[in-house]
């Protein structure tokens, strides 16, 4: 029986026109399947639903969504990330290359110094009355340019340089980052994916080290809004919070000190 697929055409130049044809006539693809993003039950014969390729090093996967959830598109992820991935949702994926393995690590953020880690938390932000999913990005050092030696820390020039914007309060949401984006799988948090060079394929800015949990009220906020607010400060500047309230006060603080940037960043799943 057809299935209600949407495959967008960089998708289908992926994984080829036949592949493509088969998984439209309903000969690869399956009829229920768990949402890639929401993680919640999904049927391709009754809804529309989406493809979304995930393409590694030596793997591709091919994942579904719900169209509301997420569009049919293609994401570049590590091979790392992916295949530690595949484990958790092969029961939805068509695998479109052999010899998948699992293994449980990923590389650490390439553009940062040995001596200096990012520390990534996850909280709910209170804006204009509404709770938005956030990111709060702080590395545990200073942040040199590529190929200076030097004291100084750019870390914030740098994410300016890429298109986040400075804040000075947090009295509205940030405005989108095109090109960026935030990657969950299977409800957990894997990476922050940046544009790849002369407008290749997404790569990852940020991995982490074992995927992240986020709670159920962070991940019912990211698939209302379909994006993450992504906060960064330097060394220093918030700090590890137990509380969101606590967070807040920091990030108030980091603002109104002229040590916030901030975007909002799309949400893209496995």
């Amino acid at each position: 029986m057809p299935r209600m697929l949407d495959v967008s055409d960089e998708v289908r130049a992926e994984i080829g026109d036949e592949e493509a044809d088969r998984l439209l006539a309903g000969e690869t693809a399956p009829g229920s399947y768990d949402c890639t993003s929401c993680r919640t039950p999904g049927d391709s014969q009754q809804e529309r639903t989406s493809t979304v390729l995930f393409i590694g090093d030596e793997t591709a996967v091919l994942a579904f969504a719900h169209a509301g959830c997420l569009p049919s598109q293609v994401v570049q992820v590590t091979e790392e990330q992916l295949r530690g991935a595949v484990k958790s949702i092969a029961g939805d994926t068509v695998d479109l290359e052999p010899d998948q393995v699992v293994p449980d690590q990923v590389v650490p953020d390439k553009v940062v110094p040995e001596q200096a880690v990012l520390g990534v938390t996850s909280g709910l932000v209170l804006i204009g009355g509404e709770l938005h999913p956030a990111l709060v990005v702080e590395p545990t050092g200073p942040i040199a340019r590529p190929g200076t030696t030097g004291a100084g820390d750019d870390f914030l020039p740098l994410l300016i340089e890429q298109g986040f914007m400075p804040l000075t309060d947090l009295s509205a949401v940030p405005p989108v980052l095109h090109g960026w984006s935030v990657l969950l799988a299977v409800g957990q948090l894997h990476a922050v994916l940046q544009p790849g060079s002369n407008g290749g394929q997404p790569v990852a800015w940020w991995q982490a080290h074992q995927p992240l949990q986020v709670t159920e009220g962070w991940r019912a906020a990211a698939n209302k809004h379909q994006q993450v607010l992504m906060f960064a400060a330097p060394v220093g500047s918030i700090g590890r919070q137990p509380r969101e309230d606590l967070l807040r006060d920091a990030l108030d603080k980091a603002a109104a000190n002229g040590k916030l940037v901030a975007s909002a960043l799309p949400l893209a799943g496995i």
